[in-house]
Formats: structure tokens, C-alpha cells, sequence
């Protein structure tokens, strides 16, 4: 069927995205003076001490303004901000005795090797380090996550019910960078993927998640904190184009880089186009944790039961596929009804990304035992497993 106006306004193509328009939106410089409560500008993010969120969170009023600014500067300012010595050290200290001992047993057990847009083993990941931190050391988890800095950017993008899951990144000397890209949730999807969703879930995408990364040593450049790509979180069509040659090399080229000092904390629209660089030294091992914190709004209303569902109606199913009673549009739109879609949450040390970015999904193993004509014991035992992976551990 060809494009019609109303699907060329509400759904991108493959090839979307104006370069030149690109360029043109991202070449701006940032004003401290649209910040009052900021106490720099660096590398074009707006910089923050934490003075100023101690002050903040003496008073609704206050604490209001200051979270209004930092929504500024995430939607149509840079994109991109951070707090000067927003975590205690004597905080940071102790989890990182916790954080290298689950590295350590992970490696003795050869798990923790998947990575997002980084090969995998190239760097040291912990999954779920939120509840590996409580259940490791609840005192010192307590002390890390009392921060107020934490709290009041995670309240000021998504409200009160926001929900944080947190990932530590070690970056081992000679480690390259990653590709530049976006986040959670369309920029952990393959292109072909992403062009189904509409034009209105782009724009929505970025208001679910908040990227923060605090700083658990000190990052010289050298040692390749973070690049980002001011402003570039407001090219609508950016999902879509943003692996393309031309914008990787725009992005190599005009890239932003804060150098960090232990205990400082970045928070960044998740649209923004950003990539942990090069360690180009021989004795720096950068350590981050970093923070994906998450809309209470995107849950559906009522448990299911969908391992249930499978169970009652896979039977029907390849009845009538094998029996040519159904078509295979009819097929999928059944397995779509009665399933989980989505691959996350996850757990991630067992439920290693299949493609490099995301877990295969309930639903694609359903499709695929249909596909192979499985019978119910052999599907129902691929979604135990599949069960068993997901359980956090």
C-alpha cells in the first residue's frame, strides 16, 4: 500500500531526518545567564554546585525552581547538566568495595559479559547494582541513596513515583568508545523496529527514562568520560537517524566532554546523542554508577497471567496453523494479544542481549515454537527457562 499523507505525518521512514536541519539545531552555544541558579557553563552543559540543591531542598518553593531549571535545560536547553560533588566520598568509597567484590565473584563465575553498544567483555558491568548494593551492604546503600541530588532530578523529569534501577560500568584501560546513540526505551531498538512506533511515541519516549551516571573516581579526558551532543535531543527524528555514517561522524567531530571528579553526578535527557568514549590511559579504571530512572506511568493497569494464557490457547494455535484455519496476520495478532511483547525489565546477567541491545521476547519465543511447530511441553519448558532468566537473583 503506498504512503499516504496522514502516515507520512504520523510515521517516519527509514531514511528520516534532514541532516542539514540536524546541523542547524544542534549549532547553539548555551547562556548561564537563562540558568540563575547555575554556577557554569562547560563544554556547553550547565554546571551546578551542590550548595545550590542543599539550599534548594530547604523549601517547596525553592526546590520547585531549581527542578523547573533543570527541566529547562533538559528539554529545550542542552540537554545535559551536572552537579559538582553531589555524592558524599565517604558513600562512594564504600560501594566501591562492594561494587569491585561483585565484579570479582563475576568474573570467578564468568557471568557479567554483556554490554549495550560496547562489545561484550570489553568492559565490567553490573546488572541490577541497585538491589546487589542492598542486599551486599544495606548500611552503606542507605547512606548512597539518602542523597538529595538523586532525588530531586529524578522527581524534577518524572515526579514522585519514579523508579530507580541503576547499572555499574567499569571502563579498563584501552577500552574504546561506544557508538553514539540514544537511550532507553525506541534507542534500544533496531531501526526497523523503531519506525513502527508513531511520530507522538518519539516525542514521548525521552519523558519515560532519566540518565544519570555519578562519578565513582576521578575521569580525565583521557580517561573517556562520557561524550555528549548538546541540543541534539530535540531533533525530532533522531531514534531514526542518529547510527547513520553522517551524524556518527558529526557526532566525532563536535562532541562535548566533561572531565569528572569523584562524586560528581550527570543527568541527561535519554534523547540525547551520547557515547562513553576511549580510555586512552594505562592505569585509569573509570567507574560510574549509572542511574536509569524510570515514569511510574509506564505499567499496564492489571497483572496477566500470560504464561497461563499460553498455556490455554498454544494448543488452538497450532491447530489451526497446521490446519490452514488461520492466517498468519490472524496468527500474530492472537500472539500479540497474549503475550508479553517487551523485553524488559530483565535481568540482565542471565538474559544476555540476543542482538547486542535487547533480550529476546516472550512473544518472538512463542512465534518462533510456532514457527518450528513445537509441541506445548517443549514451549512451556523454553518459557520457564525464559522465566528463570528474567528472575532477579
Amino acid at each position: 500500500m503506498a504512503d499516504t499523507p496522514l502516515s507520512n505525518k504520523h510515521y517516519f521512514k527509514a531514511d528520516a531526518g534532514n541532516f542539514e536541519k540536524f546541523k542547524q539545531s544542534v549549532d547553539r552555544s548555551t547562556n548561564l545567564s537563562d540558568y540563575p541558579l547555575a554556577s557554569a557553563v562547560e563544554q556547553n552543559a550547565v554546571v551546578y554546585d551542590s550548595e545550590t540543591v542543599q539550599t534548594a531542598c530547604q523549601s517547596t518553593e525553592q526546590k520547585k525552581a531549581l527542578m523547573a531549571e533543570w527541566i529547562s535545560v533538559w528539554t529545550d536547553g542542552p540537554g545535559v547538566l551536572m552537579i559538582s560533588q553531589a555524592l558524599d566520598h565517604a558513600a562512594i568509597d564504600g560501594a566501591n568495595q562492594i561494587f569491585e567484590k561483585i565484579i570479582n565473584d563475576q568474573k570467578e563465575k564468568g557471568g557479567g559479559s554483556g554490554d549495550h553498544f560496547a562489545k561484550a567483555g570489553a568492559n565490567d558491568r553490573i546488572w541490577n547494582a541497585l538491589e546487589k548494593h542492598a542486599k551486599a551492604d544495606p548500611q552503606n546503600y542507605t547512606a548512597y541513596y539518602a542523597n538529595e541530588t538523586i532525588a530531586l532530578a529524578s522527581e524534577a523529569w518524572l515526579g514522585t513515583g519514579y523508579q530507580i534501577t541503576a547499572q555499574v560500568n567499569r571502563v579498563n584501560p584501552g577500552s574504546p568508545a561506544q557508538s553514539a546513540h540514544r537511550d532507553y526505551h525506541l534507542g534500544f531498538m533496531a531501526r526497523e523496529k523503531i519506525i513502527e512506533y508513531p511520530l507522538h511515541v518519539h516525542m514521548l519516549s525521552p519523558a519515560l527514562t532519566l540518565q544519570g551516571a555519578i562519578a565513582h573516581c576521578d575521569m580525565p579526558l583521557e580517561s573517556g568520560p562520557t561524550l555528549y551532543l548538546p541540543y541534539s535531543q530535540n531533533f525530532p527524528e533522531g531514534y531514526v537517524a542518529f547510527n547513520r555514517q553522517e551524524y556518527q561522524q558529526y557526532f566525532n567531530e563536535h562532541r562535548s566532554q566533561l572531565a569528572l571528579k569523584k562524586g560528581d553526578a550527570v543527568f541527561f535527557n535519554p534523547a540525547l546523542m551520547h557515547a562513553a568514549g576511549e580510555n586512552k590511559t594505562d592505569d585509569t579504571y573509570r567507574l560510574a554508577n549509572l542511574l536509569q530512572v524510570s515514569s511510574a506511568f509506564g505499567r499496564a493497569m492489571e497483572a496477566i497471567d500470560y504464561f497461563g494464557i499460553i498455556e490455554s490457547i498454544y494448543p488452538v494455535l497450532t491447530e489451526r496453523k497446521n490446519d490452514d484455519k488461520i492466517a498468519n496476520t490472524q496468527l500474530l495478532n492472537v500472539v500479540s494479544a497474549s503475550t508479553d511483547g517487551y523485553p524488559f525489565p530483565s535481568n540482565l546477567d542471565t538474559d544476555l542481549p540476543a542482538d547486542g541491545i535487547a533480550p529476546k521476547t516472550q512473544k518472538q519465543f512463542v512465534l518462533d515454537a510456532l514457527s518450528n511447530n513445537d509441541d506445548l511441553n517443549t514451549l512451556q519448558q523454553t518459557l520457564l527457562a525464559l522465566k528463570v532468566r528474567k528472575a532477579s537473583s
